[in-house]
């Protein structure tokens, strides 16, 4: 499994907090499952923050099925992304996931409120989308790095998909 450091414009010479997490690469028929926030236009891979307790796995497939209601399975852990953003430093785990049925969405006050939705794009579109995450730069670095963390996880899927070829 690959390790990569993303370090923000912002990120302060040591970091003072942690928030772990996992997001879920799930590809369907050439397609990709994403969370649109049709509000602001974000696009993401589905995901979110670890709840104490929770190993990387258990959050994964919790998250996805609060954002998308999709149920999936883990398959394999392909990549481990570390952020450093002001004090903080984000560790994202990403799995490659089967979808095994449906669930419920079950969203926060917020998700509903930026306007949450499951998407399912072509993988070519948003490798495409998420590459222009220097687009970001002077106008929100959290966009910027959120984009810049999709873009980096889904060129190491595929690196990683070309040489199982």
């Amino acid at each position: 499994m690959k390790e990569i450091e993303i370090s923000g414009a912002n990120r302060y010479d040591t970091f003072t907090k942690t928030r772990g997490g996992s997001r879920a690469v799930i590809i369907r028929d050439g397609m990709i499952l994403l969370s649109h926030e049709t509000g602001s236009g974000w696009w993401l891979v589905p995901g979110g923050g670890m709840e104490e307790g929770e190993t990387p796995e258990m959050c994964c497939k919790r998250e996805v099925e609060e954002e998308t209601g999709y149920l999936v399975q883990p398959l394999r852990q392909f990549l481990t992304l570390y952020e450093y953003y002001e004090e903080y430093r984000y560790i994202s785990h990403y799995f490659l996931c089967s979808v095994t049925g449906r669930g419920r969405m079950n969203l926060t006050a917020a998700e509903k409120k930026r306007g949450l939705e499951p998407q399912w794009i072509s993988l070519r579109d948003a490798i495409d989308l998420f590459s222009h995450h220097q687009d970001f730069a002077d106008v929100c670095e959290e966009q910027r790095g959120a984009y810049l963390r999709e873009y980096t996880a889904l060129r190491e899927y595929m690196r990683q998909a070309q040489s199982a070829d």
